[in-house]
């Protein structure tokens, strides 16, 4: 994390505590670029270290930008469509063919993306808006949502709280196990998907052509029954 984040994060969390976690989370969950988790994690140490902020307040902070945030994403996607990060997803390295393997994807395994997602820097961004834009049903989506975030706010904010506590024999450790297998899913992720980019996008391509036609054939049935 570059050394100007860091300050930025230091002087949000010492003038606005528990407020600054919740909004840095809340904010990156909805799909704005900004460090929800690193803002946990510095919190979370704080509280291990300095004492200054309660560790279950910060990962109830945490938890509740996740949920919220997530659940604004998934409403934006769903309203606006693709046409939103067709528009704007170059900006993000985003293209129509990665849409398109991302919208089967939420076909097939909508609900471990939404809680997996969590856990991945780049989805944690846009999971709840792939979801939206995928019409994942919005109570599953809420449910597999609201476990990812507590899980995840859980998780990393305990670990950051042992590590502020300087329990190197145990902390230590778990903190470096939990980086490796953060990179070691990331890289497997990305294999995966150039491994099996052409099949995914074929595949994407036919099922989204056979939905369409589906979609059509109800409209027309529809218009007929008229």
């Amino acid at each position: 994390m570059p050394v100007a984040d860091a300050q930025v994060i230091h002087h949000l969390l010492i003038n606005y505590g528990y407020l600054a976690v919740f909004t840095l989370v809340l904010l990156e969950s909805a799909g704005m670029p900004l460090p929800g988790e690193t803002a946990l994690i510095a919190a979370a140490i704080y509280a291990g270290t300095q004492h200054t902020m309660d560790i279950g307040l910060v990962i109830a902070a945490a938890a509740g930008g996740a949920i919220l945030g997530d659940n604004l994403g998934f409403w934006i996607g769903r309203k606006l469509g693709r046409g939103l990060l067709v528009r704007y997803g170059r900006y993000i390295r985003l293209d129509q063919q990665k849409l398109d393997v991302a919208e089967y994807l939420f076909m097939r395994q909508g609900g471990k993306i939404v809680f997996f997602g969590r856990f991945v820097a780049f989805l944690r961004a846009l999971a709840a808006i792939l979801a939206g834009i995928s019409h994942f049903p919005p109570f599953q989506f809420f449910f597999y949502n609201a476990a990812g975030g507590i899980v995840w706010a859980a998780l990393f904010g305990f670990g950051g709280y042992l590590l502020g506590q300087g329990m190197t024999n145990v902390a230590g450790p778990l903190g470096w196990g939990a980086l490796a297998v953060m990179c070691l899913g990331g890289l497997l992720l990305w294999r995966y998907f150039n491994s099996n980019k052409e099949r995914l996008l074929g595949d994407a391509k036919r099922a989204l052509e056979s939905r369409k036609l589906a979609q059509t054939g109800d409209r027309r049935v529809a218009l007929g029954n008229k």
